[in-house]
């Protein structure tokens, strides 16, 4: 083989290489589009004001008024800290469950997510741009029920915040994925709405933002500490407020995470 072979092979592979950089720089530009572009639908979303950003506001004040400030035998801790803790994960829930399903199947019921594929986003890369728009709704509705409690209940002091932080990514990643599945099973948006508001309201009331298991009966007290939200919800209030609780509900989270990004990330690509 002559220098001249050599060198022509070299040039070919620095192209196969060249053109392999550009499509993956393509699909990285193609991705931060569609994510910036589902934020600011976010924004516009009346469904997201309400249930991410409104609801948890407006329901941790008043349930958080309504059992005083001092810890009993239904209440380990102060009442008011309780339910700032805990209407920080129905947050998680709320994007989880009702954000994204109705933006999903809205989407495939105006035949958006084909004009996606068309335009030459990768399948993959509309299940990114949701995780995405989900933290970033994780942290503005977090942060504006925090901002709310601190002048009224005050912001408990974390007691572990690594804990507390990998909790929530977690149980964040799993509602995504969650509610990425749901949005591609169900077909219209209303239907989506119906069924992400049926699961969304007894998860919210046994896992998050309900009454404490102390004061439930035995069944219901047994069938939330096993729900997914009340997971979430036990795997960041226990270590936030320097509860005693074991790594059992974050580990379940962790493998709920990993089980329905598989499933959220195959739906995506059908």
């Amino acid at each position: 083989m002559t220098s001249t072979d050599h060198a022509t092979r070299a040039l070919h592979a620095a192209d196969r290489g060249t053109a392999v950089m550009r499509r993956r720089s393509a699909r990285h530009g193609a991705t931060v589009r569609l994510s910036v572009s589902e934020l600011r639908l976010m924004v516009r979303d009346p469904v997201t004001l309400i249930f991410v950003v409104a609801f948890p506001v407006v329901g941790m004040l008043i349930i958080g008024s309504s059992f005083g400030t001092e810890a009993d035998e239904v209440f380990p801790v102060d009442p008011t800290q309780w339910y700032v803790a805990s209407y920080f994960t129905t947050v998680i829930g709320a994007i989880g469950l009702v954000m994204l399903p109705v933006h999903i199947a809205s989407y495939r019921e105006r035949g958006v997510l084909r004009r996606f594929a068309v335009a030459g986003f990768p399948r993959w890369s509309f299940a990114l741009a949701e995780l995405i728009v989900g933290m970033c709704a994780l942290v503005v509705g977090g942060v504006l029920v925090l901002a709310a409690a601190a002048p009224v209940f005050g912001v408990p002091a974390v007691a572990d915040p690594i804990r507390v932080i990998a909790a929530s990514v977690a149980g964040c990643i799993a509602f995504i994925s969650i509610g990425v599945v749901l949005g591609t099973l169900v077909p219209r948006a209303r239907s989506a709405q119906a069924l992400g508001l049926m699961l969304f309201f007894p998860s919210f009331l046994l896992g998050a933002g309900g009454p404490p298991p102390r004061a439930m009966g035995d069944i219901l007290a047994d069938i939330s500490q096993w729900m997914p939200l009340s997971l979430v919800t036990q795997a960041v209030r226990g270590p936030w407020l320097g509860l005693e609780t074991s790594g059992t509900a974050l580990a379940l989270i962790v493998l709920m995470a990993v089980a329905a990004s598989a499933l959220a990330a195959w739906r995506a690509i059908l």
